[in-house]
């Protein structure tokens, strides 16, 4: 059954143009309170009106750019828009097996402790302008859904399921036998991702940056791939990992 997402509290705050208008737009986000500074409500006015006449939404309030300072996250680039809103509840593995039913190919991209809210957005977005069927992380050494993730997601955390499981490598074990094959990406691995041919459904694994995948993940995982580079950077950001690998899999 689908459970609610962590968020540190029952309300938390979305900022920004892209992660509001896609929270106000996803029918499964519950909204709270909606604040705009009065050029942001000329500009996104007409559209949330709109959105406001497919489901209840928050009258919008106008408010001061100092106001929205002193009220999110010192530096968030707000854009002069935010939204109090409740988390997203997380769907549940089989949702995310059952996606794939029918497919011959998908991709799930699945991180193994990366805990930086702006890695495990940017992730997201990739994630979903790739085509892949959601994002899976642990319950624990991962991020809260918070208003950081949100802004680096951009708008993809309302439009990709991301799902949180209590114990990683049991998800992958229903993944596998849901008909995936579980692939990890390594730097110490025999081949490239492109060397492997990997084809079906597929759940690409990425961990820390700078541990890597756990080895309980490793010993988990059917393939071990990497990425082509020079030997000038030891590691990518495991946001752009992903997005590079996703690239290749998108062309296979």
């Amino acid at each position: 059954m689908p459970r609610a997402a962590r968020s540190g509290g029952s309300t938390f705050w979305l900022w920004g143009s892209h992660p509001v208008l896609a929270a106000l737009a996803n029918p499964d986000r519950h909204c709270r309170r909606l604040l705009l500074t009065a050029e942001a409500l000329r500009t996104h006015g007409p559209q949330i009106a709109a959105l406001a006449q497919t489901r209840p939404l928050p009258q919008a309030e106008t408010v001061e750019k100092a106001n929205l300072d002193g009220l999110l996250p010192a530096g968030a680039v707000h854009q002069g828009i935010a939204l109090a809103a409740e988390p997203l509840e997380t769907p549940d593995i089989g949702e995310l097996a059952a996606a794939a039913e029918g497919r011959e190919s998908a991709v799930i991209i699945c991180l193994d402790q990366v805990t930086d809210p702006h890695n495990v957005g940017a992730v997201l977005r990739s994630a979903a302008a790739f085509g892949a069927l959601g994002l899976l992380i642990p319950d624990r050494h991962a991020p809260d859904e918070t208003g950081t993730l949100a802004k680096s997601a951009s708008g993809a955390l309302e439009r990709l399921p991301l799902v949180r499981v209590t114990n990683l490598v049991r998800a992958l074990e229903e993944l596998k036998q849901a008909g995936f094959w579980i692939a990890g990406l390594a730097g110490d691995a025999p081949l490239t991702l492109a060397e492997a041919k990997l084809s079906g459904k597929l759940v690409l694994v990425l961990g820390s940056e700078g541990e890597g995948l756990r080895r309980l993940t490793r010993e988990h995982c059917d393939h071990l791939v990497k990425l082509p580079q020079t030997d000038l950077v030891e590691s990518l950001n495991v946001s752009n990992a992903a997005a590079v690998a996703l690239y290749e899999l998108v062309r296979r």
